[in-house]
Formats: structure tokens, C-alpha cells, sequence
């Protein structure tokens, strides 16, 4: 399989370096000093770049007929604009917070573990989402993620990065050294606490899921998620 890398930061590299020892072929390396010869060439194009750059990326795909896979984060403000221009032009499409596969079982896990806690109005629910000091958004996309899975089970109708009214989940966003990712997610009473956390160790998990939903995506049309990549949705 041809693949474009749009971006080519550390992220961009490490997914080469698996892509490439699954016998795939990197045919672009688009950073912010070339143009996209050889998008064209592509079976699949996995777009790593920076928000700024994401959305000029992911359009270039749909008007290239390149099925694009975005773990961009920041961005999401012109996700309707992309999901349309998708549609508009038969485009293949997925884009997700995190493809770590850890991850998205984490994000199953956290929307049952939702489900149970809305029962109990003793348990208020906070997040807490660490990275690296390069990373640009805040809070993560994962942590945005989290959230809307915990809304979507209960009586949460928001987040927030300040104090938070009764009806939000506070996410507290740090920044600390080289941290590939580590959230949190904490149910706490006045008697206890219930914690679910995933800590990432390297970029590797987060590279490989991008690989594999490039495989998945190679052909197809349409509008996906990583629960269509890991045969989750059927799963609750």
C-alpha cells in the first residue's frame, strides 16, 4: 500500500518506521516546506500535522480522491466543513482523537462505566489529561473524547477547563517534560472514589492504530470511526 504522510513530526516518523515495516511504501512526507506532489500517487494519506495545517490537508485529500486518515487535534471547529466536503466528493474518511487501540477500549470502558455512575447523583465525575510540552491543544482531543462519552450517558451537558457548574465535568489539562499522554477519569463521593486510567508509555500505540486504520480505510468510501476499525459498535 502507497501511503502520504501529512506531517512529519515525531508522530510522522514513527508511523513511517511502522508503516514501512509493514511493507506499506511512503510515497509523500508533507511538512510545512513542500506541497503535496505526490498525494496523487497514494492509496491512503494518514495526516499527523498541526491544526493549522489539518484542514488544508484533509481537503486536498477529498479533491485528490485519497481516502485520508486525521489524527489531528484542534481542528474540530471545521469538522462539518470536512465531513460535508467528504460527502460532497465520495471521499473516504476517519478521523478520531487517538488511535491508540488501548484507547479506544478505554473510551468503551468509559462510556459503560458512564452509564453505571448517571445511577448514582453521590459521585461527580473530573477529569484530569497529561502530555508532553509540545503539545498545542488543550485539554487533548482524548480528553474532549471522554467527556462527550460520559454527556452522552448521563446528565452532563458540558466541560470545562475552570470551576465547574454542577452540570459540567471539569477537565484539568497539564503539560509536563516528554509525557506521551496519560488520562484520568474520576468518579468521587465523600466516602470513595472510582478511577479508570490509561497511560500511554511511547508513541508507538498511537502510530500503529493510524497504520491499521489506513489498511481498513484503503478502498473504501464513506465516513468511519475506530469503533468501525476494531468491530466495537455492535460490542455494548
Amino acid at each position: 500500500m502507497k501511503i502520504a504522510l501529512l506531517g512529519y513530526g515525531k508522530m510522522g516518523q514513527v508511523i513511517e518506521r511502522i508503516a514501512t515495516e509493514r511493507g506499506h511504501e511512503i510515497v509523500l512526507k508533507k511538512d510545512e516546506f513542500n506541497t503535496y506532489e505526490g498525494l496523487s500517487d497514494a492509496d491512503v494519506a494518514i495526516d499527523f500535522s498541526v491544526p493549522s495545517a489539518a484542514v488544508a490537508n484533509i481537503s486536498s485529500c477529498f479533491h485528490a480522491n485519497i481516502p485520508v486518515v486525521s489524527g489531528t487535534t484542534g481542528w474540530l471547529e471545521h469538522y462539518d466543513e470536512m465531513e460535508a466536503l467528504c460527502k460532497a466528493k465520495n471521499g473516504g474518511f476517519i478521523s478520531s482523537s487517538n488511535f491508540s487501540l488501548g484507547v479506544n477500549i478505554f473510551f468503551e470502558l468509559n462510556d459503560y462505566l458512564a452509564k453505571i455512575m448517571a445511577q448514582f447523583d453521590s459521585y461527580k465525575v473530573a477529569m484530569e489529561e497529561i502530555h508532553h510540552t509540545q503539545k498545542l491543544d488543550a485539554p487533548s482531543g482524548t480528553a474532549i473524547s471522554l467527556a462527550k462519552g460520559v454527556i452522552e450517558n448521563s446528565t452532563y451537558s458540558n466541560w470545562t477547563l475552570a470551576t465547574p457548574n454542577s452540570n459540567e465535568i471539569y477537565i484539568e489539562a497539564k503539560r509536563i517534560g516528554d509525557v506521551p499522554g496519560t488520562h484520568t477519569v474520576t468518579y468521587n463521593s465523600v466516602v470513595d472514589a472510582i478511577e479508570i486510567k490509561h497511560t500511554a508509555h511511547n508513541r508507538e500505540g498511537f502510530a500503529l492504530g493510524a497504520v491499521i486504520a489506513a489498511e481498513w480505510l484503503a478502498g473504501k468510501q464513506g465516513i468511519y470511526s475506530m469503533k468501525d476499525v476494531l468491530n466495537l459498535n455492535d460490542k455494548k
